[in-house]
């Protein structure tokens, strides 16, 4: 979607926090991927752990870092993860279940589609 609407809409990745650290609850596939990352310990930590993220990820779009306070987290409830699309004024447009199960790639579209007054 960011290669087919990222001329007319912004998209970021918003980091809040490692869904699974090594020393909280860590899962099988991230020790079969060797993706081993303790909770973040201070902001810098955190930004390491964002970019490290995005480029891994191959995240091409802007990361940005919720704070130690975890207040974009709390706002949007985000943790694990969530799509959101936000309108012109600044209010939700569209609200994904929690990811990944939880996305719909179609509702989205259709949002961002509704949000611009086209259909790509």
């Amino acid at each position: 979607m960011y290669q087919r609407y990222g001329k007319d809409v912004e998209f970021l990745l918003v980091y809040i926090r490692e869904a699974h650290p090594t020393d909280g609850w860590q899962v099988p596939r991230n020790e079969a991927e060797g993706v081993l990352i303790e909770s973040a310990k201070s902001e810098d930590m955190k930004h390491g752990h964002a970019t490290s993220c995005a480029r891994t990820l191959g995240i091409k779009f802007p990361a940005l870092v919720d704070g130690m306070d975890n207040r974009v987290e709390g706002e949007y409830a985000g943790w694990p993860d969530r799509l959101y699309l936000v309108d012109r004024t600044g209010k939700i447009a569209y609200k994904s279940g929690v990811g990944p199960a939880g996305f719909k790639p179609a509702e989205l579209e259709a949002a961002i589609q509704k949000e611009l007054g086209t259909t790509h």
